[in-house]
């Protein structure tokens, strides 16, 4: 929840109009995620909750789902990659027909065309029942042209007739003259950026940074604290301010190679503001993305906002993703997350009173507002909102989008009675990693300078080779699990790449474990390196353990292959 929030809407008559709540019940109720938070209006159930589809009965269905490997390619390269799934699915898709006796039984033949031609990209074959299938193609078939390719995939088992389709599309645009570019990989979430300094090449990036304010900091038109900003470790800010307010700011950020996420949020239903800023924003060095809406859900916006906005800065500047902060654990999902590339979460449960706020309502499922929406008040909540976000999107069958962690680093507004101390900070970073963040920007900065150097510390393990290569460039989090007796705060993670295993452990309890913690790493051989956290680790018959793990503690290591394992 960023400021001004809840209490502005209360303390200014007229805002709450001014926001254009329409959707959920009772809009003229002073409500949050559609929930009504003030003392002396009667509980009801907000609705908009996305619940679980029903299984469909009989054999499974077969789900096929394609994608381009990035979002986005330049006319400058010569070879595309499609990704292929063929997940059977109780909820999803069309009947596999059933072959018996048939070596043919479990294959699946499609064709990848261009919808406007039908000339074919691509056409082979996958086993159903196998996702992330890579196939390449050539991209002298297509146009370069700043709108998207549309394609269509028409499938069938092998002998029988096509009964699937599906249909995604492409970028394939006009190399760029000026500024950066950033694209996203559909296979594995992460962005990859360039620009001159770069030397035109793409590089994995993972953004760490915070929101900046404008008063306090950037309005002061001090390069040095910028440059001072830097110095933490921070790769990347989300600035909360515009050109015509910061050109030079931004031009320092350009230079220095400082990314910037573009601020719209104030502006974003406005599209004659959204047009002037884009135009000027789109050409910098060091923008990565548009950060267009900020939490609409919390604010109960129409729904179609987020989407206008979204369809016109992709028509403007095809070449940066666009990104929107959901706050709500479970209102109107499918909805606010339509208009953008990248989900943010803002999850802020340090120092809140979980069940009880301060507009003296209790806090449940269907009233109150406690600053953090339906969350228990402990580190876990950050883990459990990013799952969300994959779960929502699994039950709606979408292919899912970037996903970044926006942690808490402030106290106030009588939500937040402390900050996040600083073992707090990485334990939540570190959760957001194992459970699939590919950027972290915290709110807000300036912090205190305690924090800032916990989160640039972190920062400079994260964004850099090799922590990088595995998170960005290498493969997404694979769950470990922790073998400890009666304790199940223990959250780990592994990531393969170039033959090696990347391992994120975190105790995100607030008390030592003094027993035996195991977990099992097939193919392992030895601690080749230990990038964070001091904790006595051993490897022996493929498993990692300790007898001591101390309160929210935090280790990443790198471990040997037995045999090269590469994505």
């Amino acid at each position: 929840m960023k400021w001004p929030a809840l209490w502005l809407a209360a303390a200014i008559p007229g805002t709450a109009k001014a926001q254009e709540q329409q959707t959920g019940f009772h809009p003229d109720w002073p409500r949050w995620c559609g929930k009504v938070y003030e003392a002396g209006y009667p509980n009801f159930d907000p609705g908009g909750q996305l619940l679980p589809p029903k299984p469909v009965p009989g054999p499974p269905l077969l789900h096929v789902q394609f994608q381009p490997r990035y979002s986005l390619y330049l006319e400058s390269e010569k070879q595309g990659q499609f990704i292929v799934n063929a997940a059977l699915s109780r909820f999803h898709g069309t009947a596999w027909p059933t072959w018996q006796n048939s070596s043919r039984a479990d294959k699946f033949i499609f064709s990848i065309n261009l919808a406007a031609s039908g000339e074919p990209l691509v056409q082979n074959m996958v086993t159903i029942n196998t996702t992330e299938n890579l196939f390449n193609f050539d991209l002298s078939l297509l146009t370069p042209s700043l709108e998207p390719v549309q394609l269509v995939l028409y499938g069938a088992p092998e002998g029988g007739r096509p009964a699937w389709t599906a249909t995604t599309s492409v970028f394939y645009l006009p190399e760029k003259k000026s500024g950066s570019v950033t694209r996203i990989d559909n296979l594995l979430g992460g962005m990859w950026f360039r620009n001159t300094k770069s030397g035109q090449k793409f590089e994995p990036l993972f953004p760490y940074g915070f929101y900046s304010s404008y008063d306090g900091f950037l309005r002061n038109k001090n390069h040095s604290e910028i440059q001072h900003y830097t110095n933490w470790g921070l790769n990347a800010i989300t600035p909360l301010t515009i050109y015509n307010d910061s050109a030079a700011e931004f031009e320092f950020m350009d230079s220095i190679n400082l990314k910037f996420m573009y601020n719209l949020r104030e502006r974003y239903k406005n599209l004659t503001e959204v047009h002037e800023n884009v135009v000027v924003a789109r050409d910098a060095e060091a923008i990565f993305a548009y950060w267009s809406t900020d939490e609409p859900d919390g604010w109960q916006d129409p729904f179609s906002a987020p989407i206008l906005a979204y369809d016109l800065i992709r028509a403007l500047d095809p070449y940066h993703p666009v990104a929107i902060v959901l706050n709500c654990q479970n209102y109107h999902f499918e909805e606010y997350s339509a208009g953008a590339d990248i989900l943010m979460a803002d999850v802020y449960p340090i120092g809140i009173n979980a069940t009880f706020s301060k507009w003296g309502t209790e806090c449940n499922a269907t009233h109150g507002d406690c600053g953090c929406d339906n969350c228990k008040g402990v580190v876990q909540d950050v883990p459990d909102r990013l799952d969300d976000l994959a779960r929502y999107e699994a039950w709606l069958g979408r292919w899912p989008k970037t996903k970044v962690f926006s942690p808490q680093s402030f106290h106030g507004q009588d939500y937040w009675f402390r900050d996040p101390t600083v073992d707090e900070s990485y334990v939540m970073a570190a959760l957001s990693l194992n459970h699939g963040a590919q950027t972290i920007i915290s709110w807000v900065y300036p912090t205190t300078d305690v924090l800032a150097a916990a989160h640039g510390s972190f920062a400079r393990v994260i964004t850099k080779s090799p922590i990088l290569d595995f998170i960005v460039g290498g493969d997404r989090p694979h769950r470990l699990e922790a073998r400890v007796p009666g304790v199940d705060v223990v959250d780990a993670a592994y990531w393969i790449w170039n033959g090696k295993m990347l391992v994120i452990v975190v105790n995100g309890a607030y008390a030592d474990i003094r027993q035996r913690v195991e977990l099992r790493v097939p193919n392992t051989t030895i601690i080749s390196s230990t990038h964070w956290g001091d904790v006595p680790w051993t490897l022996g018959n493929e498993k990692l353990s300790t007898n001591w793990l101390p309160a929210m503690a935090v280790s990443i290591m790198v471990l040997d292959l037995k045999l090269p394992v590469s994505r």
